[in-house]
């Protein structure tokens, strides 16, 4: 377990970027966090050093993003406005978990028990305003 302390959004973003290095293929980011904690950010800062062609988003009300064209696939999760199991087993997350991409999942724990045993958690705490605690496991 290690912790990064971030006193921007840009660090939040940089820290992403450097995490992109340690990704494989089937890899699954389980991220949980406050809203406004920097989970998003952080996923910016991934898709951008993994190559992805547009700039990562929230998916909170597409519920599932798409980042193609860079060294991998990722797809993007939000499961804040999932309301229950069935609905976030209906995304059909198996399918993205074991394809050849990076699957990056934003309120992971709240379904916690679809997020795959090999998954990598990742958890953001508010600390001021500005500065952000991100926790890797």
């Amino acid at each position: 377990m290690a912790t990064f302390i971030s006193n921007s959004p840009e660090e939040t973003e940089s820290f992403g970027r450097q995490f992109a290095g340690t990704i494989k293929s089937g890899d699954v980011i389980a991220l949980i966090g406050d809203l406004g904690s920097g989970k998003t950010q952080f996923v910016k800062g991934l898709a951008s050093a993994l190559g992805a062609t547009t700039t990562a988003t929230s998916p909170t009300f597409t519920l599932i993003h798409e980042y193609s064209g860079g060294r991998l696939p990722i797809y993007h999760f939000d499961f804040f406005r999932i309301e229950d199991r069935s609905s976030a087993e209906r995304l059909g997350l198996d399918d993205y978990f074991f394809d050849d991409g990076v699957s990056v999942i934003e309120w992971a724990d709240r379904f916690g028990d679809l997020i795959p045993q090999s998954a990598r958690w990742i958890s953001f705490e508010t600390n001021s305003e500005t500065q952000r605690a991100i926790t890797t496991k």
